[in-house]
């Protein structure tokens, strides 16, 4: 699919740089600018005659006026992006520049192309499917190695691979049952039931596996989130603002000052933690903290893991335990803050209080988020707990993206009503409709099955020229 418009939009970062790159694609690309493309001696250069992926050096001019000496990259259909005749102008850094030369495209025939509306042709012409596609925007929006290399094996194709896997398991067994049922005399279903049964079971787990590994798939590219709680004035933002080597949340010594949670992402090593900072839990008459404490609570039931600050100068205290018993059976440490002061609470005398009502068996810490004692430490210990796990890195596949899990859950529901039939002794015939649903549902991930207002939707987010 080859479109008769040309588009052309600024590649780089819309900040000021020392080069920006104006990305060109269609059929008339290569037309286009070389009615703007000069030489020294004020010729005119057609890149019809350059050879692909070359390199060009000129001068981009309006008529007689020169507005910058550039660099144009030469990649021809179908070697490219987008599988079209593609130019990439390498121009001086600044926004007027590119625009300036962008106004002279547009004005010779180009137009401006749409937020990732490049990618959008990419996966319309072919080059690659759908979950690929959506991997390009997580590659620009990695936060992490973990989640950049995540990215970039979803966009050399580990999903296809896995996605057309189970497809063609479930196109033959449809076309035999499809070729039995037309050719009866010919084609018999003898054993097809127990064939089919041994094919569902294989699928059911490959997509139980995939929509298990999504929860995973979710922390590496989102990060592992991390709930910061306890009693109020205890540190809470103090730590944040150590973590974060910042002063990001207001800190003062009056009590219940975070009312709302304040978020956060930051890296130890090639783990993302993302922060949620919450209101100090107690009980209280005022409306807004008492909005501030449950939505730290409801902050503690979504988080992957939770670091529990108590106060070290004071004694251990029902408001304590009754937040430790908050964030029972939640991965997490527990900070001893304030270590730099004089101090009542150890570790040992909070592990035996603790042991006595068995609320928390967690790590701990001497910890100050004045002076930073202790940070290293807890950094190292963060990052050893959070790789330990299956929350670390590996070949498998994980699933990152939303519509790519509900479309996996749409099939594990057909493979589940597939299996229950056939252990109802059901007619073979009956078996294609749910087969069929699995396969469809399949084939919404890699963009088989997908609608168009689907693909318009997912592009629309893009980066303008990606």
């Amino acid at each position: 699919m080859f479109y008769q418009d040309t588009i052309a939009a600024i590649a780089t970062s819309s900040k000021d740089g020392s080069i920006s790159v104006i990305r060109v694609s269609g059929s008339k690309s290569l037309d286009y600018v070389s009615k703007i493309f000069y030489n020294r001696k004020g010729n005119l250069i057609s890149l019809h005659e350059c050879d692909s992926h070359t390199i060009q050096y000129g001068f981009i001019q309006d008529k007689d006026t020169i507005i910058d000496e550039v660099l144009v990259m030469v990649m021809k259909a179908p070697k490219s992006y987008t599988m079209e005749d593609v130019v990439e102008i390498q121009c001086h850094g600044g926004s007027y520049i590119c625009q300036c030369i962008l106004e002279l495209l547009i004005k010779n025939g180009v137009r401006i192309a749409e937020p990732g509306e490049f990618t959008k042709r990419a996966f319309l012409n072919g080059r690659i499917d759908l979950s690929q596609a959506e991997s390009v925007m997580d590659v620009i929006q990695s936060k992490s190695k973990i989640a950049l290399n995540n990215s970039i094996h979803q966009l050399n194709g580990i999903i296809k691979d896995k996605i057309v896997e189970l497809r063609n398991i479930l196109l033959e067994d449809i076309a035999f049952l499809e070729a039995a049922l037309d050719d009866p005399e010919h084609i018999s279903l003898d054993g097809f039931s127990e064939k089919i049964k041994e094919h569902s079971n294989y699928l059911n787990k490959e997509i139980h596996h995939l929509i298990e590994n999504s929860q995973n798939g979710k922390i590496i590219k989102e990060g592992i989130c991390t709930a910061i709680v306890g009693k109020p004035n205890v540190g809470k933002s103090s730590f944040l603002n150590c973590i974060l080597r910042e002063d990001r949340a207001i800190v003062t010594d009056i009590p219940g000052t975070t009312r709302d949670t304040l978020e956060e992402d930051i890296r130890i090593g090639s783990v993302l933690l993302h922060l949620i900072d919450t209101a100090g839990i107690h009980d209280t008459d005022d409306k807004i903290e008492n909005i501030g404490i449950e939505k730290a609570k409801q902050s503690i039931e979504k988080a992957d893991f939770v670091i529990t600050i108590l106060d070290a100068t004071k004694e251990l205290d029902d408001k304590d335990i009754y937040i430790l018993e908050q964030v029972n059976n939640h991965k997490g440490v527990i900070l001893l803050n304030k270590c730099d002061q004089k101090t009542v609470l150890t570790k040992e005398g909070v592990t035996e209080k603790i042991r006595k009502t068995s609320y928390y068996n967690g790590a701990m810490f001497n910890f100050s988020a004045k002076t930073g004692e202790g940070l290293k430490e807890l950094e190292q210990y963060l990052y050893d707990e959070c790789m330990k796990d299956s929350i670390s890195y590996n070949d498998d596949i994980y699933i990152t993206n939303l519509r790519q899990k509900e479309a996996l859950l749409d099939t594990q529901k057909s493979i589940i009503q597939l299996i229950q039939s056939i252990d109802d002794g059901m007619p073979e015939d009956l078996y294609s409709i749910d087969m069929t649903n699995a396969y469809e549902s399949l084939g919404k991930i890699i963009g088989e099955t997908v609608e168009e207002d689907i693909v318009n939707k997912i592009f629309k987010d893009f980066c303008m020229g990606k």
